[in-house]
């Protein structure tokens, strides 16, 4: 099974900025959800698509062994705003949200399941506080938040935080947010926001090979 990693972060904290490193290297594909361009230059070879069939054939057919789904929010957003228009008042809205609700959480499921072994699935989210002021992934309805608990299918939860011109990931829970990481896993509670750095420790604590280390068993 791959391995899923959800990071999360208010606008501007860093998220699709983390992937700065990974320009033009084979081992990285990218799925942007939003059609918009990268915060760097350079290009990261992938697709774009905001439509869940899609998402799942590009996380199978990607020859990657890292796929990052870049504003992955914005699958439940543009599905609501695509059908809240059509679906009417009472059941109709139900059924929307029970939906929307549905296919992201297949979609987690399908990477836990279905994508292939040592690959590394990083989903990128925005942030928001609940009522209780805990910092958790952004998302629309209560179904996702109190029946799933997005950030509760992912033993890896990242957090981007903003410092000054620092921009850092947050390895464990701080400040009312979700991050969190295996023990050890991280040495510190903060790291550079380059997600190459996160790929290397994820794969040294679970010894998961690449493809380099592929050829040389071959």
């Amino acid at each position: 099974m791959a391995i899923p990693v959800l990071i999360i972060g208010r606008s501007g904290t860093g998220k699709s900025t983390s992937l700065r490193n990974c320009v033009d290297n084979p081992d990285w594909n990218l799925i942007r959800v939003l059609n918009k361009p990268l915060p760097f230059k350079g290009k990261i070879n992938g697709w774009n698509t905001d439509n869940y069939q899609q998402v799942m054939k590009c996380l199978i057919a990607s020859k990657a062994n890292n796929i990052v789904i870049d504003d992955a929010g914005y699958l439940i957003t543009n599905m609501f705003m695509n059908g809240h228009s059509s679906a009417g008042g009472g059941n109709g809205v139900f059924t929307l949200y029970n939906q929307i609700g549905d296919h992201f959480w297949n979609l987690i499921q399908f990477i836990s399941e279905k994508v292939p072994e040592n690959k590394i699935v990083y989903v990128m989210m925005h942030e928001e506080s609940n009522d209780l002021g805990e910092i958790k992934p952004k998302t629309i309805g209560k179904l996702l938040d109190e029946k799933v608990c997005i950030e509760g299918m992912f033993t890896v939860v990242l957090r981007c935080m903003a410092e000054g011109n620092n921009h850092l990931f947050v390895t464990q829970a701080a400040d009312g947010a979700v991050s969190k990481s295996p023990i050890g896993m991280f040495a510190n509670l903060t790291i550079d926001n380059d997600i190459l750095l996160v790929e290397k420790a994820i794969r040294e604590y679970y010894e998961l090979g690449g493809k380099k280390e592929d050829a040389e068993t071959k």
